[in-house]
């Protein structure tokens, strides 16, 4: 047999794409080459792979007067990454009658080593799902990546440590046999509080902080905090993840997906939405996402969690307005000269920031902060990036009496179940949503139609507070889902006079 092909694949994005990996042997002087428009990573293959199947007792591909092409399909597709090595050697071994096995069905993945060890690959997730859409109904991969792919049902997943036990397994004359990974991972929904998190009730005064948090968890809203430094801004986001509830099953595959992907995944499954907090001197693409090839950045990582912005206008400027689009979409589109992309980016944006450069403005102490200096620091908060962020909190300082009282406030634990409940009422709410929405801040003015109704006394009320505080269409819109999610935490099925006006309170005025 001079001719094979075996099927492997290739994240581009987020999206996995089924490759087929073909090699052809023909008689003359040893030659190997790789075609299908690889990548370094991929050229490099040739020599690892000569290497993995030499230490694993067969005779390598630069040991015969033979020419060798490889070839990955589709070729206008870049190919990128090691994870074809375990193809290319199975694919070689076929067609210099070495081994014999049926391929259909069956699709490889890993990286080999020089001794024939496999390695892990990232977006195992991603190309198990593909895999199993596309009608394959075996993968082969890394062992280390096993429980990961296994998370996909109704697809065989064998975990792989080596060249030579693949081989074994393939080979229908021998007895060894590589079992199948029976997935045992569970969703877990009970929230389970590690004693190292900050608890809400450590943090001293700041109620008012500590129930817009409340709100922006229940509803998924955005929420900005602006005050002088050392006012506990930074400890209030550090407790804010913990009172998210946990990730419903599908998005929590979505969210290892994303993670598997950007080699961030440090478990099977992730159950708890993600926090990011990347420093203000990220670049725009480090954060929105980019590259020659576009790939997702820390919004995309945020993903059904948190983007945590401390120091919010000492951003590039370009950051802070790439944030409309994820804001209000729930997506980021990304387009660059050798391609484009839309990524997912629904989170919560969780901003801190001081009133100017010094931190001094409208305190006690005097602001050193030149006049220019001064409003070039607030101009870099556009108004609207601020409609976008519908709960906006003034953290000051306590007094030291205060900080010195023990703590009497609520839980974590007890503002949890609070939330919970909350989205519960939510979840049942939009159950049968046509865009399959589960929180009050994915509704569309649309919906808000449909789902909110305001009695004729409310809605004068409403819309005459509205006029006094100056707010735009969408910032009307956001503090109406704002006063839904406030009844929700009410358990009130009907939005009352009381949820309306704490939702406009929560509106901007001037940061200081």
């Amino acid at each position: 047999m001079q001719f094979s092909k075996l099927f492997s694949a290739q994240i581009v994005g987020l999206v996995a794409h089924i490759i087929d990996v073909e090699v052809d042997l023909s008689k003359g002087l040893n030659a190997f080459s790789l075609v299908g428009l690889p990548s370094a990573s991929v050229d490099e293959s040739r020599d690892r792979v000569s290497a993995a199947v030499k230490n694993s007792g067969f005779t390598s591909p630069k040991q015969k007067n033979q020419k060798v092409v490889i070839a990955l399909a589709p070729a206008e597709l870049k190919k990128e990454g090691s994870h074809y090595d375990l193809a290319i050697a199975l694919a070689y071994l076929m067609a210099s009658g070495e081994t014999r096995f049926d391929p259909k069905g069956k699709l490889f993945l890993g990286e080999l080593s020089l001794d024939g060890v496999v390695r892990p690959i990232h977006g195992a997730l991603l190309i198990a799902n593909a895999a199993k859409k596309a009608g394959f109904s075996e993968i082969f991969l890394p062992e280390k990546n096993m429980r990961e792919a296994a998370l996909v049902s109704d697809i065989k997943v064998y975990g792989v440590r080596n060249l030579s036990e693949i081989l074994q397994h393939l080979d229908k004359n021998q007895k060894y046999k590589l079992a199948p990974h029976i997935n045992t991972d569970t969703n877990n929904a009970e929230i389970i509080l590690d004693k190292t998190i900050v608890d809400l009730s450590h943090i001293k005064g700041q109620e008012f902080a500590k129930r817009a948090l409340e709100i922006a968890a229940a509803g998924n809203h955005n929420l900005a905090m602006w005050g002088p430094p050392g006012t506990g801004k930074t400890m209030l986001a550090q407790a804010f993840q913990h009172i998210l509830p946990d990730l419903h099953n599908e998005h929590s595959l979505e969210v290892t997906g994303i993670h598997s992907v950007a080699g961030t995944l440090r478990e099977n499954i992730m159950t708890r939405p993600p926090l990011r907090a990347p420093h203000h001197t990220a670049s725009y693409p480090a954060v929105i996402g980019g590259g020659a090839i576009p790939k997702p950045g820390e919004i995309t990582l945020a993903h059904r969690g948190v983007l945590f912005l401390d120091e919010f206008p000492e951003f590039d400027r370009r950051v802070i307005e790439s944030l409309r689009e994820p804001l209000e979409e729930g997506h980021i589109r990304i387009t660059r000269a050798k391609g484009h992309d839309t990524f997912p980016a629904r989170f919560i944006l969780l901003a801190a920031m001081n009133p100017c450069p010094c931190g001094k403005y409208g305190s006690e102490d005097r602001c050193i902060c030149m006049p220019g200096t001064l409003a070039s620091y607030t101009r870099k908060v556009s108004g609207p990036i601020m409609d976008r962020i519908e709960l906006w909190v003034k953290v000051s300082h306590m007094s030291h009496d205060k900080l010195a009282e023990a703590s009497t406030g609520e839980t974590t634990k007890d503002v949890c179940a609070r939330i919970t409940r909350a989205r519960g009422m939510q979840e049942a709410r939009f159950a049968n949503h046509a865009r399959k929405i589960t929180t009050n801040s994915e509704m569309r003015a649309d919906d808000i139609e449909v789902f909110i109704k305001l009695t004729p006394k409310l809605r004068t009320l409403f819309n005459t507070s509205a006029e006094r505080l100056k707010l735009s269409p969408r910032a009307h819109h956001k503090t109406i889902k704002v006063a839904r999610t406030i009844a929700d935490l009410d358990s009130s099925d009907d939005i009352q006079e009381k949820h309306i006006l704490e939702a406009l309170a929560y509106r901007p005025t001037e940061l200081k």
